[in-house]
């Protein structure tokens, strides 16, 4: 039998998303909190197959998505640590790609009032294994979900 060789790394990093979203803090933190408001925009392109999807919105629930891009499957598991309505939770979570742990992140997501609309910050920390997934890919993807937040919210209007 053959082993394939896997040359271990891991990569840290850091990245913070800020946004200021045309909605109130509740609207927000609903967007996040509601399976069916977070199904709209938490998910990929077109070319994207939504695979299964639970969400247990609670201290200690945890949230799993899984997906398809061709024939690459990739899994989103997630633990929730602290909620706080309409002003932060945070959540750790592991990715795999085909079954393959690609990293694992901490992310903390703050709610600010700014008058009617809502400032945004999302920060994650995360540990990116053994060359299966990079950082700056990560915060881009994390970006185009915020994309994808601020269109489901201005749609929803």
């Amino acid at each position: 039998m053959t082993e394939t060789l896997i040359k271990r790394t891991a990569v840290h990093a850091t990245f913070c998303i800020e946004r200021t979203l045309d909605a109130s803090p509740a609207r927000v933190f609903k967007a996040f909190a509601d399976p069916k408001a977070k199904a709209i925009w938490f998910g990929g392109e077109e070319t994207w197959t939504r695979g299964d999807a639970q969400m247990d919105f609670r201290v200690g629930g945890r949230e799993r998505n899984t997906g398809k891009h061709g024939d690459v499957t990739y899994t989103f598991d997630a633990l929730y640590w602290e909620i706080i309505p309409n002003e932060r939770i945070i959540y750790s979570y592991e990715m795999h790609l085909n079954g393959q742990k690609i990293s694992v992140s901490q992310t903390t997501i703050e709610l600010a009032p700014e008058g009617k609309r809502t400032k945004l910050t999302f920060t994650e920390q995360g540990v990116f294994l053994d060359g299966f997934d990079d950082p700056k890919l990560r915060e881009n993807g994390t970006k185009e979900l915020m994309d994808a937040l601020e269109a489901s919210l201005k749609a929803a209007v």
